[in-house]
């Protein structure tokens, strides 16, 4: 009798307790689901791409309005212009810096294995290449990164065009001072606001993260899988690379906590790595650090900026991308052939959107400027929503260390600037008036 009752109340009961599983574990779940669906029934699975499409919108139009304001508010509140323009220097250093050694082991490492030779680079069709071999054009993007009509850029997604904009009001803001207070005022309610709508749309990530599994299964298949294994093994034991030693290490030289930064992002890493889209995790990402201890000046200025210049996992599949053509067309490898490309790519990849694929244009505009056909480019693409995934998450944890780096050269910057102003603070903690004659 006692199970009887039970038994209508079990089934509500395990609905909510899947529904209050972690949003990583759920999503983990959904790329076993989609998989199913996608290698069982495929034209199934390619009508769920729907899924994920609606779920990558509703981040993607909080995006803009929740980005503007906090960097606006966060150059607004630094202490001048100064700390704005020492900032952007260090980040953007930081930027080259470490794309140019990440594309170096990129190099290094498919040079050291020699992938692609022997590669079916013939049977490729350069057809599926079409829409996408405009390359880059830097006069566009210049104009880009400076609209005529910031409601235009609103309405584009124009992320960097958005960025500039912010970067002036943010100034003007600060050099009026109080007058601007009111204008202040609206835009944490605009922040406040767009917080809780991206809390609201990551709880439906998972349907995101189903939608996108089915289809990339259903849709690529695995058939160019065997040929093209050694280049998948390269990029991903590069990237691991990069994250498991290339980022531990500066996390060591600025005393971050780089496996409690890994726990707090890690959730949204995996998203991003499904989705295929690093902007689909930027308003949360930036949350998360903030509750990970950076200051939000420091995090609403640099991820955003990072994302336009530093594409940690992009650069490397381009660099193992463009040494695995050569060896398979037979072109030039030699030393000064390779540090040709890596320039090459160092000057390409800056400006990459956060969107799936991206890396496929700077490739052909990179592939083209060495002399290598678009066709084996297009071999490549059958493959590319495989590593484009993983390439994607590390973006998102590159980003999250650059900002981590930058906050803490600011924090040790400023505790030097104090010690100096106050030497005797450390010294004679009783000392307080000290401390509290430049408010009065």
């Amino acid at each position: 009798m006692d199970t009887a009752h039970a038994r209508p109340t079990s089934t509500p009961a395990l609905w909510r307790r899947c529904l209050r599983m972690p949003i990583g574990v759920q999503s983990v779940i959904a790329v076993g689901l989609g998989a199913l669906i996608g290698s069982l029934a495929p034209s199934a699975g390619e009508q769920m791409k729907i899924l994920g499409d609606v779920f990558l919108n509703l981040v993607q139009v909080v995006v803009l309005p929740l980005v503007f304001p906090l960097i606006v508010l966060g150059i607004a509140r630094m202490e001048s212009v100064k700390k704005v323009g020492r900032i952007a220097g260090k980040a953007i250093l930081y930027f080259e810096l470490v794309t140019t050694v990440v594309l170096l082991i990129a190099v290094g490492l498919a040079k050291l294995t020699g992938i692609g030779k022997g590669a079916p680079v013939h049977g490729a069709d350069a057809k599926e290449l079409d829409g996408l071999s405009q390359g880059i054009d830097f006069h566009e993007l210049v104009l880009h990164a400076v609209p005529k009509n910031i409601f235009a850029a609103f309405g584009e997604g124009n992320l960097l065009g958005a960025i500039v904009f912010a970067l002036l009001v943010g100034v003007a803001m600060a050099a009026i001072g109080e007058k601007s207070e009111p204008f202040a005022a609206v835009l944490e309610s605009v922040a406040a606001v767009m917080f809780k709508v991206v809390g609201y749309v990551i709880r439906i990530a998972p349907l995101g993260v189903l939608g996108f599994i089915s289809y990339d299964v259903a849709y690529y298949g695995f058939g160019n899988l065997r040929s093209l294994l050694g280049f998948i093994a390269v990029v991903y034991a590069g990237l691991a690379i990069v994250v498991g030693v290339l980022f531990p290490l500066i996390a060591a030289i600025y005393r971050i906590r780089y496996v409690e930064l890994l726990k707090s992002i890690a959730g949204l890493a995996g998203i991003a790595f499904v989705t295929r889209s690093s902007e689909s995790v930027l308003a949360p990402l930036m949350g998360k650090l903030e509750d990970f201890g950076l200051s939000r000046s420091t995090t609403s200025f640099v991820v955003p900026l990072g994302y336009s210049f530093n594409t940690d996992g992009s650069v490397l599949y381009q660099a193992a991308a463009l040494v695995f053509l050569a060896n398979a067309y037979g072109a030039d490898t030699s030393l000064p052939a390779l540090l040709l490309m890596v320039g090459v790519l160092v000057i390409l990849s800056k400006g990459m959107a956060g969107v799936a694929s991206a890396s496929i244009v700077v490739l052909i505009a990179a592939g083209n400027s060495i002399g290598l056909p678009a066709e084996g480019i297009a071999l490549l693409l059958g493959v590319d929503f495989i590593v484009d995934m993983a390439r994607t998450g590390v973006n998102v944890i590159g980003n999250s260390l650059a900002a981590a780096v930058v906050d803490s050269s600011e924090k040790r910057r400023e505790a030097k600037h104090a010690s100096r102003e106050h030497p005797r603070a450390s010294a004679e903690p009783e000392a307080v008036p000290l401390q509290k004659e430049p408010a009065q």
